[in-house]
């Protein structure tokens, strides 16, 4: 122990380090102590070559809560001896930026180096973001940031293209009950003092609670460790847990990827016909909070898009769903949702008239934009009929079959055919009745 251990400055920061969340406590501070991302850090892998040969590029970690991206810019700053200056994106703003700049321009003159990590970095805008290129640039500062959106779409091109990216993972069930395990028996930094143990069944729960996020998982142990606590009781059990942790809680941002990823995952579990896929995730979206508004909105599209004029109906069905859930609200109009989409999922499949629209309007992009043919321009007025406005237009009512022999395309469009039924549901009796108008007209030619 140094003479400075012992002065009051000193105990107080030690007693305030003992009050600080678990979590924070047990935050890993060498490569050896982190967990996960062996994909990034196992030997010779990218990252861990980068850290061990003092690699002094700028990067971006890109990966969900928990999975240790700003632990992970701490231990790279220790192992490089560099100075660490944390920066919330959502705290700060452009003034606080060009200062940090000014600051670390100065230091660096002085041989010293400086870490500039910024959380959720994706928050900034592009003029904020635009600030740090040049110190990037010069190598005065090296930027390391960290974000739970996709770069590509948040981070401008420009400091893109000067940071290497890596994306993180998040941890698994065995690493997340490893980490539970360290925590308790650490009697420094963990929980090793209160002499507490823990069925597996109860780590497995918590570990299945915190869906891979590291901060979750410790911020959930310290909880129902307390609780045994205040109990005397020296075993974590399922049961204490899930008292503990009272109900899970789902990982979903309304407004980031992961809003996306649910919603393609309820529409292709759609369209594969897996009803039970389906109400899974129709479920995790409603249970975590989205706006079952946007869910309907996108339910309804299902229906036209995947189920077409196979199954007519469902268009109708999805319709009806959102206006109940519009009319009941929540709880109840759920139910209607999830009706819809049951049905939708059992329903026969086309997307027939999908794919003849986005074929239409691909020949509409790519061919000339030609006149309406004269014979099914509208003629209201004598000049108009003068100049063959309507000119051998025949009604249909008026001829045998109430189909006439006439067509309706441009003339370079002539016979190109956009709507090609499957022999799903309905669609088997509307490819039939195409046949019998090619036939029809067949006949009358000749």
């Amino acid at each position: 122990m140094s003479l400075f251990d012992s002065t009051p400055v000193a105990a107080a920061a030690n007693a305030a380090s003992r009050q600080a969340p678990l979590a924070e406590r047990m935050r890993p501070r060498t490569l050896e102590e982190y967990a996960g991302q062996e994909h990034l850090l196992g030997p010779g892998k990218p990252l861990r070559i980068a850290i061990e040969e003092d690699d002094a590029t700028s990067m971006i970690f890109w990966g969900p809560p928990g999975t240790g991206k700003t632990t992970l810019a701490k231990i790279i700053a220790l192992r490089t001896q560099s100075t660490f200056i944390e920066f919330s994106a959502v705290l700060s703003g452009i003034k606080e930026i060009k200062q940090v700049m000014v600051d670390a321009e100065k230091a660096s003159h002085m041989g010293s180096r400086t870490i500039l990590f910024v959380d959720e970095i994706h928050r900034f805008n592009k003029a904020q973001q635009d600030a740090f290129l040049p110190y990037v640039e010069r190598g005065t500062i090296r930027l390391i940031g960290a974000t739970t959106e996709n770069p590509s779409f948040e981070i401008i091109a420009a400091l893109l293209s000067r940071c290497r990216v890596y994306t993180l993972t998040a941890l698994t069930e065995e690493q997340i009950v490893s980490l539970l395990e360290r925590a308790l028996a650490d009697p420094d930094r963990g929980l090793g003092r209160w002499e507490i143990t823990a069925e597996p069944e109860a780590l497995a729960t918590i570990a299945s609670y915190s869906n891979g996020d590291a901060r979750n998982s410790l911020n959930a142990l310290e909880v129902a460790a307390r609780l045994a606590q205040s109990r005397k009781e020296r075993v974590l059990t399922k049961e204490l847990v899930a008292e503990a942790l009272q109900r899970r809680i789902l990982l979903y941002d309304k407004h980031g990827e992961q809003h996306y990823d649910i919603i393609s995952a309820l529409h292709k579990s759609v369209r594969n016909s897996d009803a039970d896929a389906a109400l899974y995730w129709l479920g995790r979206m409603l249970e975590a909070g989205e706006d079952p508004m946007y869910v309907a909105r996108r339910v309804v599209r299902m229906a036209v898009e995947d189920i077409g004029l196979a199954a007519p109906e469902a268009l109708n069905l999805c319709l009806s769903a959102k206006d109940a859930m519009h009319f009941l609200g929540h709880p109840e109009g759920e139910l209607a949702l999830a009706q819809a989409v049951v049905y939708l999922a059992l329903a026969p499949k086309s997307n027939a008239v999908y794919t003849a629209y986005n074929t239409v309007r691909g020949d509409i992009q790519a061919t000339a934009a030609e006149p309406v043919p004269l014979h099914l321009r509208n003629a209201p007025t004598r000049l108009m009929k003068e100049l063959d406005y309507g000119k051998g237009y025949q009604y249909a009512h008026d001829v045998e079959g109430r189909v006439a022999d006439m067509d309706c395309l441009p003339s370079s469009l002539a016979g190109r055919r956009y709507y090609q039924p499957t022999g799903e549901g309905r669609e088997k009796l509307l490819a039939q009745r195409i046949e019998e108008i090619a036939r029809i007209k067949a006949e009358k030619r000749r």
